[in-house]
This record gives structure tokens, sequence and C-alpha cells, in this order.
């Protein structure tokens, strides 16, 4: 069964962005895109929509926010099957209920307060924290620019087998774009724990680097052998690792864990402030 690429769209710029890479993404995997509009979606973001398209939004009509969208992820893939779907309910519930049978979700976001660096609207923030698939929040602004293409694929790795579900969706993401892919592992010295220590002789912080990057192999001992992989141990808070290594990357993935209650949502800290202050779009990878 072919799970679809699905994009959440509401008619404005962010999520027609949104769209443009949803679309980039389906051609690239050889999958259907789905087009979804949750007609509840003013509830949500009712004051930016009506920012973004000069009317209200109760002039916003869900046929023409869908065939748009659609019609322009053909102009841009000719080949590609497009669906369209209109659901009649709020946009959270319906793009975590679509991430059930979905390969990856997009979703576009839009900074708040005036903010340049904070993209996450509620919305994105939401369905980040509860898909049962991976879910790409994508930049979106006025401007209209195209993105900027630096050739690299980022993953944050943690702690845990588990990371290797996100490393091997970043491989993926990698490989499709035919571009390396640069493996971070943050790390940090305790602030209690002496320059003198035993283990510390020679340069402070040694042990703990190298313990970083024992993980980060193992993380990648899986990956086939024909994939360009760059590895990269660093110091410091891996929120701010990895948003400044997302300055010149074209994606950056992360992981979440998942809680056995989907209808809960969960961010780890890393993922939530990476979703707030990346230079580029952000992958969360969920697992368990």
């Amino acid at each position: 069964m072919e799970l679809p690429v699905v994009v959440g769209v509401d008619g404005s710029e962010p999520s027609l962005r949104a769209t443009d890479w949803a679309a980039d993404e389906a051609a690239l995997r050889g999958l259907p895109l789905r087009v979804v509009y949750a007609s509840m979606w003013e509830r949500y973001e009712g004051a930016a929509l009506a920012a973004d398209l000069g009317v209200s939004a109760e002039e916003v009509r869900a046929e023409d926010i869908v065939g748009s969208a659609a019609h322009r992820a053909r102009l841009r893939h000719p080949e590609l099957k497009v669906l369209t779907h209109i659901t009649p309910d709020e946009a959270e519930h319906a793009l975590v209920d679509e991430s059930a049978n979905t390969s990856v979700l997009v979703v576009g976001t839009r900074g708040r307060g005036g903010i340049a660096e904070t993209l996450l609207g509620s919305v994105g923030m939401a369905v980040a924290g509860r898909a049962d698939c991976p879910v790409i929040l994508v930049r979106g602004d006025h401007r209209d620019e195209p993105w900027a293409v630096h050739g690299r694929v980022v993953v944050g790795v943690g702690e845990g087998a588990e990371e290797r579900v996100v490393v091997g969706f970043a491989a993926v993401e990698s490989r499709l774009r035919e571009v390396p892919l640069e493996a971070v592992r943050a790390w940090r010295r305790p602030a209690h724990e002496p320059v003198d220590h035993p283990l510390l002789v020679g340069r402070p912080g040694r042990a703990h680097e190298e313990r970083a990057a024992a993980e980060l192999e193992a993380a990648l001992a899986e990956l086939p052998a024909e994939l360009t992989v760059h590895r990269c141990t660093a110091e410091g808070p891996a929120r701010r690792v990895l948003a400044a290594a997302s300055r010149d990357a074209d994606l950056l993935v992360v992981g979440t864990r998942r809680r056995a209650d989907r209808y809960v949502p969960h961010l780890g800290r890393v993922a939530h402030a990476v979703l707030h202050h990346s230079a580029c779009p952000v992958a969360v990878v969920p697992h368990r």
C-alpha cells in the first residue's frame, strides 16, 4: 500500500510554500500527494489567514483552497498524482488523524509577534507533538523567496537505540536529494565537574567528547556504506548546536519520544526549541 505525502493547507502563503515542499517530497519518493484542508482551521489561524489573503476568514472557500494548492503542485510536477480532501474538523485533529496512514506530513509555519526567528504556529506545534509519522515544518513568510540550497541534510543524534529511526529517516532524505548527511551529537561537561578530574587529564571534557563520539557511531552503524556521512560532535546545549547547524542545511531532522497516549502532545525540549529557532525546514521524527 502506497502511503501518500500529506500537506495541510489553509490558503495562506506559508501553506503554499508547504505545498511546494510536499510536492517535491512526493515526487522524490514516487508517492501520491494528498492535499488536506480542515474547515475549522480558522479557529487557530483566523487572524493571520485573513491578513495573508486580505479577506475575512469566512470568505475563504474550501474548494478554492484545495483546488489552488493541487493546481500549484501539478504545475510543479506534472506527473504527480494529487488527491484532495476537505474535512469539517479542527486542523490539529484532522492532520493527526491523517498521520496514521501517511509516509510524511508537511505543514507550513508562520512567525509570531514580529520575531523573525520564531517560526511555529499553534497547528504546527500541536501536530508535531502528536503525529504518528514524520512531520516536516516549512517556514513561510510574505516574500515568497526560494529556499537556499546548501547541499546537505543535518540530523541531530540523541541517546538510545531508538535514535536509529531518526537517523534512518534523515538518511533517506539525504539519499533522495543526493547530498551528504551530517550527523551532529552535542555534548556537555557537567558544570560541577572539576577540570582536574582523573578522567579529564590532558584536556577538560575529553572523556565526555569521546563518549559522545562513540554514541554517534553506534547510531550510524546501520547506514548504507555508499551514503556520504559527515560526523560532528560539538560541546554545548543541543538546541543551540542544532540551530547553528541549520543555518547552512536544506533540512534539519530531529527525533521526539512519543508517549503511549497520542492525544497528549509531547515534544522534547530540544525538538521544541529547534522548531522555534531553526533557519531551515525541520523534520520531527517520532519514536517510542
